[in-house]
């Protein structure tokens, strides 16, 4: 089990010593899910922290007033929605889904913050997973409104998509997608045309499959 817990995002980098002393401690929720239970609702109150520790779960963020909405596939091991924890709003801005049989550790939030302030080590692995959500969502909110089309759409899914995500992607009303990035129905079908002349991603009728974030995240360095 501690070998599970010491490859966990928010865990790495602790020792199995200090681990040891934490399960005895505090209470290691580990709950597991039948395919196609929720895991998590939309607007759930994130009043624990949530690992993926078995299987996977499909994340749908769907954006709030448009007909737009991210898919991804979090396989173990993975933390689901840290951003959520600390703030005025610590709601889920997402739901997740167990694909197949999964696994959720769960640790009340009230005990992780203890545990932050027991090892330094947790706290600098929430302190850095956070600076780099709020610099991601900087990045995005400084230049969601210039560029081309296809650097909006970029700016819009880099800071939602996690680098551990797989089959990711957009499903989405055409005009609603065209009034999130304020941009002409010519100009988003031109961008995508040529970003899956790229290979960077699928086209469907109403989604978008984004085959490797990487290079769609590169998008942003072509011109």
């Amino acid at each position: 089990m501690f070998e599970l817990l010491m490859q966990l995002p928010l865990f790495q980098g602790v020792s199995a010593e200090m681990l040891s002393t934490l399960v005895e401690k505090y209470k290691f929720h580990f709950l597991k899910y039948a395919d196609g239970t929720t895991v998590v609702e939309a607007g759930q109150m994130c009043t624990h922290v949530r690992f993926v520790v078995s299987g996977a779960v499909r994340v749908a963020t769907r954006c709030r007033t448009l007909d737009v909405t991210l898919l991804q596939t979090l396989t173990a091991p993975d933390v689901l929605g840290p951003d959520s924890l600390f703030g005025v709003d610590t709601a889920y801005p997402f739901s997740a889904t167990a694909v197949g049989t999964c696994g959720i550790l769960q640790i009340a939030k009230a005990d992780y913050v203890t545990m932050l302030q027991a090892d330094k080590v947790f706290l600098f692995n929430i302190l850095n997973r956070l600076s780099r959500s709020a610099q991601q969502l900087t990045s995005m909110l400084l230049g969601v409104e210039q560029g081309s089309a296809a650097e909006r759409l970029v700016r819009w899914v880099e800071p939602l998509a996690s680098r551990a995500g797989s089959d990711i992607a957009i499903q989405y009303a055409q005009k609603d997608l065209c009034t999130l990035l304020g941009v002409q129905r010519k100009a988003l079908l031109a961008a995508l045309e040529t970003m899956q002349a790229d290979g960077v991603v699928q086209l469907a009728p109403h989604r978008i499959g984004i085959t490797d974030l990487r290079q769609f995240i590169n998008q942003l360095n072509k011109n």
